[in-house]
């Protein structure tokens, strides 16, 4: 007689809270944005899956790296945001994600913005989340701007003149421009007024979501002072950078016939300028991750 088997115990695993498994969610939508940002081409002067492009320290799998090294930090960071945390808890949790992103990248700087851009968007979200608001894009970037705008300032004027300096803080030092922390200060007013504005309108017209985000990368480009190209070509690697964007975008951008052949040239002239508009792929990763929050 066969011995009845008795089906063996397994303890029930503990439920996720709610707001735990929504602010996880909206976590994993940061690290999806940040992932379509790097795969999407032609950008120009960027990474993408097939080129370097004015970067020879980075490639795409150097990019893959540093998203794979950044997996937990943004479902982290939106939990935290469930408790209201103040802007020096946010920034631990940002330096510490940072050093595991320059640790799997070799020393190599691929998602710095996107560490504090999306870190501080994610942990709005999770304070939304905490006081039953539902976290859309409007309501995320003035929480941002209301509960640590004035931090985030006080963090840009407090540099002493001797510290060492990101290209971010040293281009905002010598020409005036406030970069990534006043974008954030003020709520991401370009990823909001430009960025997103973009975005939905060639989704509209197209119905695709890759034609819509070259779009959006094309409009930044063409509105931002980017820190990126201030500090590769000066003001003067700004002004052709934005003029080039504002003449694709006046031939009619991804609405034109021939708008991947105009995109793929200023691409080659971006490289063999050494042009990078990594700020607005910053703002364009910005734009996705509101556009995946609706609202």
């Amino acid at each position: 007689m066969l011995e009845r088997r008795l089906p063996r115990y397994r303890p029930a695993a503990p439920a996720i809270p709610a707001d735990q498994a929504a602010a996880e969610r909206i976590g994993r939508l940061a690290l999806r944005s940040l992932y379509r940002e790097v795969a999407l081409a032609p950008k120009p002067g960027l990474v993408t899956p097939a080129s370097q492009g004015s970067h020879g320290d980075m490639d795409f799998t150097t990019f893959q790296r540093s998203l794979h090294s950044l997996r937990p930090y943004f479902p982290e960071i939106t939990v935290c945001g469930l408790r209201g945390p103040d802007f020096a808890t946010l920034q631990s949790l940002g330096i510490a994600a940072e050093a595991e992103m320059l640790a799997a990248t070799g020393g190599i700087n691929t998602h710095r913005g996107a560490i504090f851009n999306l870190g501080l968007l994610c942990a709005a979200a999770g304070w939304l989340i905490a006081a039953g608001e539902t976290p859309e894009a409007a309501r995320v970037c003035q929480v941002v701007a209301d509960s640590w705008g004035d931090d985030i300032r006080a963090g840009l004027a407090s540099v002493p003149a001797t510290a060492p300096l990101s290209h971010g803080l040293a281009v905002a030092r010598r020409y005036g421009s406030g970069g990534a922390r006043a974008e954030a200060a003020a709520g991401f007013p370009a990823a909001r007024e430009v960025g997103l504005p973009a975005y939905r309108a060639a989704l509209a017209a197209t119905g695709d979501e890759e034609l819509a985000e070259v779009q959006a990368l094309f409009a930044l480009i063409a509105e931002v002072d980017d820190t990126n190209l201030l500090w590769r070509g000066g003001p003067a690697g700004l002004a052709h950078g934005r003029h080039a964007a504002a003449q694709f975008l006046a031939a009619g951008g991804v609405l034109s016939d021939d708008w991947r052949a105009h995109a793929a040239a200023i691409d080659r002239d971006f490289v063999a300028r050494r042009l990078s508009p990594g700020g607005s792929a910053d703002l364009l990763g910005v734009t996705l991750f509101l556009a995946g929050l609706g609202g």
